[in-house]
């Protein structure tokens, strides 16, 4: 096999054995095509079975050159899962990058929305127009339940379990769980369905999808991103916000108010508790708090 045959086979893999979301499978693919398109350009004739670390090693100093050191992070780290997935194949016997590094990149958080920003952002949506309760409920379930955009955007009515309070949720990895979800966006979701969505005319593969558009379709993630970079542009807020910001401010704003670490971790839908602590920052206030709240020996003066 060439090339493209095994990137092929390793993209089927990623859909079918790891259930990996288009984007992810994508990006995957974007990774290993960088390095086939490096051995073609140097007219090197070497199939991925027998390339070398030494081949590699040369690939990545390149690549270091023309991309940021996350850029490159992820290539190393796309590169490596697909060795990987030839030795699970049992196609060679080694991974050429097993002794390459990736650059330290540290912890890039994203900027946390306080609950008057968040109030700001909504205040600034146009409710006179037919979409404006629309873009409100996305916010409001961006906000409420930690979503994804990608999560947001797939939301199906039969996902609503309002009378048992929950929301169910297909994360990545096609993993469902289950969000509590607050009254008053339950209200918002029942208001927009009834007085809103319903005036649309649907397209019949969309009848399920929550957020629709003018058109009666699903919306795209950049849709999404759009709706709320155009409020960011309205408002005197400076920092940088997209959807997953509203994500962050949940996980954030729960920790602060007391919420366990754990349940926070269930409902972000991490494998690891290690990726809810990065994206939970807190100020040293709030770690002076929890030691004067809670240590036994805090009460105690010299």
């Amino acid at each position: 096999m060439n090339w493209e045959n095994y990137i092929q086979d390793y993209t089927h893999f990623l859909k079918l054995e790891r259930s990996l979301s288009e984007n992810s499978i994508l990006a995957y693919q974007r990774d290993v095509s960088k390095l086939y398109s490096y051995i073609k350009h140097h007219q090197i004739e070497i199939s991925p079975l027998y390339i070398t670390p030494e081949t590699i090693k040369q690939f990545v100093y390149e690549i270091s050159k023309i991309v940021e050191v996350r850029t490159q992070a992820r290539i190393i780290s796309g590169l490596k899962s697909f060795f990987d997935y030839l030795i699970f194949e049992n196609y060679r016997e080694d991974n050429p990058l097993e002794l390459i590094e990736s650059p330290k990149i540290g912890r890039k958080l994203p900027d946390t929305l306080s609950t008057e920003e968040i109030d700001e952002l909504i205040g600034l949506i146009d409710f006179s127009k037919a979409e404006g309760a629309r873009n409100h409920t996305i916010l409001e379930t961006l906000y409420s339940c930690g979503l994804r955009v990608s999560e947001l955007i797939n939301l199906k009515i039969s996902d609503l379990f309002f009378d048992e309070g929950f929301i169910r949720v297909l994360g990545k990895g096609s993993k469902q769980r289950l969000i509590p979800i607050a009254h008053s966006t339950q209200v918002l979701i029942e208001t927009y369905i009834n007085d809103h969505r319903s005036l649309l005319n649907i397209h019949l593969e969309h009848s399920d999808t929550l957020f629709l558009n003018r058109r009666g379709k699903g919306l795209t993630r950049v849709m999404i991103f759009t709706i709320i970079k155009r409020l960011c542009e309205l408002s005197s807020i400076s920092k940088s916000i997209s959807p997953h910001t509203f994500r962050h401010s949940f996980a954030t704003h729960l920790l602060e108010n007391g919420a366990d670490l754990r349940a926070i971790q269930q409902m972000l839908g991490h494998e690891s508790i290690t990726t809810t602590e990065i994206y939970l920052h807190l100020d040293n206030s709030h770690l002076r708090n929890a030691i004067e709240l809670f240590h036994p020996r805090s009460s105690i003066k010299p």
